[in-house]
This record gives structure tokens, C-alpha cells and sequence, in this order.
């Protein structure tokens, strides 16, 4: 079973991400477009500040996974971060969540005007459907660029992103049950992890059956993820989270419905589930095993 952890347990894998946030943190600045410059500027305002960057970092592990190189699937992984980011800045603005902060900034409608901040956000996405359609050199065949894009979009869209924050959102000074909970949370932060994992899978040509347990891994890793988020909420301070905190106090959360420490023990079992869906790949997934306990061990 998984057990409690320190982020000081994992001295070595936290080399192994930094190496490929540094990869990814490389990378973005070249395939962003010149357009308006107060666009320009509010997009880089978001994208290139520091961020931990955890699901193209994900999809760069599960590509290690099947020994795909890193070059022929971190352009889809920084697709991946805009999609992103493009959702943070529309979850921040003051018709969603109303944010002040985001990764150690003010909150991208706070500093750049939220009229430029809504541009940026579509100017994120279509720029990361514009990389995935027109391909780089020694990446994927346009057939397979085809079902990355298909995989992001439907992580995106109204059965996936789009629904969770839909849903977030009406749930607001309102009791949920834990199923609608789930809902919200499996498609407002799973869905993306699922993607994000399944499109490093596809990039290597994995199995059907690879892929699908890429999936169940990716999938109880995002819901951990999230519980550990509502912790941080509840109970961290801003400055070490890097964004508001206590933003969720209207909202039923894994922490409002489970207590704290409930909320504490249900991402410890998601973390262990994580782990038993990479049983097929052994030894070699140490690094995405590793991840799911770094998850649940973080306090920011």
C-alpha cells in the first residue's frame, strides 16, 4: 500500500522531472507565433512563467515508458501545456473563479486587462491545434498527428473539461453528492491527465491494451492530483502554493465532503491504484510509480 511520503523522498525522480520541465521550459518560447503585442505579452505572461509543468511532463515519462525519444513527442507536450494554460486563464477570470494569483503571479486578467486575457487563452489553443496539424521534423505522420489532436480536443471539450467546469460552476453555495463530485473533478483535471498520457502512448505506437492501462493510470493520478489541490486550498498558504488559496470555501470539495484527513487517505489509495495499473509494464515504469507518490506527497 502507499505510505506516507515527504517530497524529500524523491530526491532522484525530482531531477528526472526538472530535466524535462527544463526540456519543455526550452521549447515553448520557439513555437509561440509573433501576433498583437499585447496579446503576445499577456500570453507569455502566462505560459513562460515558472510552472511545475506536470503533464507534459507526463507525457514525456509515459513516452520513456515505450522508448520513444523525447524530440519526436515534446512539441505535442507543449501543445499539451497550452491547452492548459489556456484553461487556467479562463478559470481565473472574474466570471469563473475571479483569481488573484496564478504560479507566483497576478492572475493574467489581473495584469494584463481580462479582454486581452480571454484573446490570450484562444490564442493558446488554436496555436496548439495549429502545431499538432502542422507537424515538426521527426515527429509523428499526419495520421497520427490526427489522433493527438482528436485525443486533446476531447479532453477539452464538453464531455471532458468543459463539463467538469460547467459543473464546477453551478455547484457553487450548494451541497453535491460524491458522485457528481467525482464528475466535476474526473473531467475539470482527469481528463486532461488522461489525454496527456494517452497522447505519449499513441506517439510510440503503444498497444491497445498499453494504452488503456496508460489510461487507468493517468486517470487515478488526476484525481489524486485534485484532492491534493483541494488540501492545498483548505489548508496551504498562497505564497507556497503559488496561487489564491481558500478559493474553494463555496464550493463542495474532496476536503468539505472527506475531511482533511479523509481527503488525505482517499489520495493515498488513488496513488496506490495508479501503481497497480502499471503492472504490466514492471520495472520500467518506476518513474511514472514513483510520480503518483510525489503527487500525494506535494504541498504545492
Amino acid at each position: 500500500m502507499v505510505g506516507e511520503a515527504t517530497v524529500a523522498d524523491f530526491a532522484g525522480l525530482e531531477a528526472a522531472l526538472d530535466e524535462k520541465r527544463r526540456a519543455v521550459d526550452a521549447a515553448l518560447p520557439a513555437l509561440l507565433r509573433p501576433g498583437v503585442p499585447e496579446v503576445d505579452a499577456a500570453v507569455a505572461h502566462s505560459l513562460l512563467g515558472a510552472a511545475k509543468r506536470v503533464r507534459p511532463v507526463l507525457t514525456l515519462l509515459v513516452a520513456d515508458l515505450f522508448r520513444l525519444e523525447a524530440r519526436v513527442v515534446l512539441p505535442a507536450a507543449c501543445a499539451v501545456e497550452m491547452v492548459h494554460t489556456a484553461s487556467l486563464i479562463l478559470d481565473d477570470l472574474p466570471s469563473m473563479d475571479d483569481a488573484l494569483l496564478r504560479r507566483n503571479r497576478p492572475a493574467c486578467h489581473r495584469a494584463h486587462g481580462e479582454a486581452n486575457a480571454i484573446l490570450a487563452a484562444f490564442a493558446l489553443q488554436n496555436r496548439a491545434f495549429e502545431l499538432l496539424a502542422e507537424g515538426w521534423s521527426g515527429g509523428p505522420d499526419p495520421q497520427l498527428r490526427a489522433a493527438l489532436a482528436r485525443e486533446l480536443a476531447g479532453a477539452v471539450g464538453e464531455t471532458g473539461m468543459i463539463a467538469g467546469q460547467a459543473r464546477d460552476l453551478s455547484a457553487t453555495d450548494r451541497d453535491i453528492d460524491f458522485a457528481t463530485l467525482e464528475f466535476i473533478h474526473s473531467r475539470k483535471t482527469g481528463a486532461l491527465f488522461v489525454a496527456t498520457a494517452a497522447m505519449g502512448a499513441l506517439a510510440a505506437g503503444a498497444s491497445a491494451a498499453d494504452t488503456a492501462a496508460v489510461r487507468a493510470y493517468a486517470k487515478n493520478l488526476g484525481l489524486a492530483f485534485q484532492i491534493v489541490d483541494d488540501l492545498i486550498d483548505a489548508v496551504g498558504a498562497a505564497a507556497e502554493a503559488g496561487k489564491d488559496v481558500g478559493q474553494d470555501a463555496k464550493k463542495t470539495t474532496f476536503v468539505s465532503f472527506s475531511g482533511v484527513e479523509g481527503a488525505a487517505q482517499l489520495a493515498r489509495e488513488l496513488a496506490q491504484a495508479s501503481q497497480d495499473a502499471l503492472r504490466p509494464f514492471g520495472a520500467r515504469a518506476r518513474a511514472l510509480r514513483e510520480l503518483a507518490l510525489y503527487v500525494v506527497a506535494r504541498r504545492r
